[in-house]
This record gives structure tokens, sequence and C-alpha cells, in this order.
């Protein structure tokens, strides 16, 4: 009896599914109906080189050429494209703008890396 469950003890792990094997693959149909990324995806600065952005999947390098427009100019978070059209302006973030917030007039401002003392 215990020989007759040791032996069946592999033909039952065989049915069980391994956790660490990836998904199934998706085929090319699937790929195929995946909407290409659209807009300003990534903006790369560099200090000591040609600053560059991924604008709707493609590298494009500052001066570069996307379409029939040129990337004109690269800022902290949007790109300016030039074109016989005009000029257009793409965000990382539409619809999302920086805002400063207001100090307090009555707020001691102190250098920046000065720490106050605790007070005993």
């Amino acid at each position: 009896m215990i020989v007759a469950a040791l032996l069946c003890a592999p033909a039952n792990a065989w049915s069980l599914p391994d956790p660490t094997r990836p998904p199934d693959f998706v085929g090319a149909e699937s790929a195929a109906a995946t909407p290409a990324p659209s807009g300003l995806q990534s903006i790369i600065r560099r200090p000591h080189g040609k600053s560059a952005a991924v604008i709707n999947g493609v590298y494009v390098e500052l001066g570069g050429r996307i379409g029939d427009a040129t990337l004109d100019r690269i800022g902290e978070d949007s790109v300016q494209l030039r074109s016989a059209g005009g000029r257009e302006t793409m965000y990382l973030t539409p619809g999302v703008g920086k805002k400063i917030a207001p100090t307090s007039s009555g707020a001691a401002k102190r250098p920046p890396g000065k720490l106050e003392k605790a007070r005993p």
C-alpha cells in the first residue's frame, strides 16, 4: 500500500502548474491590436551631451526630426517641436502644472542646511 502511494505521488505532481513559469506567449495578433504609444514619454537631459526625448515611442535628439517637425527645445517637463505649421509644446504630464506653495509672511526663513537646536 505504501509502495503504491509513493509511485502515484510523482504523477500527481506533474498536474500542478509551475508558479515560476512565465505567462503564455502573446501572439502577433494581440500585439497588433495594442495601440502605439503617443505623445511625450520621456525626457533625457544631459549636461555634457545632446539631450533627447522619446516621442511616440521614437528616440529623438535635440535638433532631430520626428515626422515633419524638428525637436527645437527640451525643458524640464516639456519639449517644443517646430514645423512649417508653427510650434507645438508637448508635456510629460498634460493637465498637471507646477505650482509654488505660498509661504506665510510671519515664518522666519533660515539658510538651507541649518537646523535649529532642540530647546530643553
